[in-house]
């Protein structure tokens, strides 16, 4: 397999790049690898609610700032692959992890699986239930030592 069979790649617009960025890249690899994806090629955008509105609009038909975007790309599933870009606003995961009583790091860590699932091609229709949520909480808390924004 070659190296860029498993690559994430984590971009930074609109603020000040975190010294934590690497380590999303290798969160979203660890999610892929223990839901049973043998590769990935997959871009991650920590962005400002200005972008992330102007994906959501432009992308979803609805305006303002959402937590997270996933894009799958087309060949996204083909034989354990798989492929595409999450968008994450980073001040709209920090609103709320307050609203929800989380720290940042768990609400980051929640919103990468979720995005991570989407790309796999799963959904967890409408609502609050599905299997997607419940393999997504389950991921979380296998990978509960894992701190991605601690210093």
């Amino acid at each position: 397999m070659s190296a860029s069979a498993r690559s994430v790649e984590v971009v930074v617009t609109g603020m000040p790049v975190p010294r934590w960025r690497a380590r999303v890249g290798r969160f979203c690899a660890r999610i892929l690898a223990e839901t049973g994806y043998d590769e990935w090629e997959v871009a991650v955008l920590l962005c400002d609610d200005k972008r992330i509105a102007e994906l959501n609009g432009r992308y979803r038909g609805k305006s303002g700032p959402t937590d997270v975007l996933s894009f799958p790309r087309e060949e996204k599933i083909a034989a354990g692959r798989v492929t595409g870009d999450v968008a994450i606003s980073l001040p709209m995961l920090r609103r709320n992890a307050a609203s929800f009583g989380v720290t940042e790091d768990e609400e980051l860590k929640r919103l990468l699986a979720h995005g991570m699932l989407h790309l796999a091609g799963m959904d967890h229709g409408r609502g609050r239930g599905g299997p997607m949520l419940a393999l997504q909480e389950k991921l979380l808390e296998r990978t509960q030592a894992i701190h991605i924004m601690a210093e």
